[in-house]
């Protein structure tokens, strides 16, 4: 097979070519910042219904998922009957995404828990988890919850803030391609309501922010941090 590849140039050549699609690249990461300010801006469903989900130790509720933090981002994984595989196998999207997850620490520095659900029984969910060597917490949904929040089928993610009156609050959601990225703690922040927590951020009044390098730490080294 031909491959029609770019010509060869000069040092200097590539140079200026690097320099020149480094200008788009920039206008990119702008834009994409943007894109995160105006999800901070989003306006925030209530949830109003009782959501139960089983884990390893029994029922827990939605509010249960938060683990004590201020945001929650769920990612709804597709394994249970019918998938391919199942149930020695899950989806082989979504486990292709659960593998790029970053450490959840830095998530959990930024007062964010990250969970997946499926329908899959706890017991099929250990096995798999166990197989894979995945730290993410997993549940089992037992009701509407897939349904009510656009993903009763197949894979998304929905990011949600709970107030000090522990009031739920649905803030983002993506699926499709709009998961292929996700993965890095940057990623889940910059959909999640109060963003990277960063004073270079364009964030409504009163959010939380810190200086930006000064909280990252070593996964093992962080303090235990919750809105509690």
């Amino acid at each position: 097979m031909n491959m029609h590849m770019p010509p060869v140039v000069s040092p200097q050549e590539w140079e200026a070519a690097r320099a020149e699609l480094l200008v788009k690249e920039k206008a990119h990461t702008r834009a994409r910042d943007a894109l995160a300010a105006e999800r901070r801006r989003m306006p925030r469903m209530a949830v109003e219904k009782d959501y139960a989900f089983e884990g390893p130790d029994g029922t827990v509720s939605l509010l249960d998922l938060f683990a004590g933090r201020r945001q929650l981002v769920v990612y709804r994984f597709f394994f249970e009957p019918g998938v391919r595989g199942w149930p020695e196998h899950g989806c082989v999207g979504c486990s292709f995404m659960a593998d790029q997850v970053g450490h959840l620490a830095h998530l959990n520095a930024r007062d964010t828990t990250l969970v997946h659900v499926s329908r899959a029984p706890q017991a099929d969910i250990e096995r798999y988890r166990a197989r894979m060597g995945w730290q993410i917490p997993w549940f089992t949904i037992t009701d509407d919850f897939d349904h009510d929040f656009g993903v009763g089928e197949w894979h998304g993610t929905n990011a949600f803030l709970r107030d000090d009156e522990d009031r739920i609050f649905r803030t983002y959601f993506v699926d499709a391609r709009g998961d292929e990225a996700l993965g890095t703690p940057w990623s889940y922040l910059d959909m999640t309501a109060l963003g990277r927590q960063e004073e270079w951020e364009d964030s409504p009044e009163g959010y939380p922010q810190t200086k930006p390098y000064g909280w990252w730490n070593l996964h093992d080294a962080y303090e235990v941090v919750t809105s509690r």
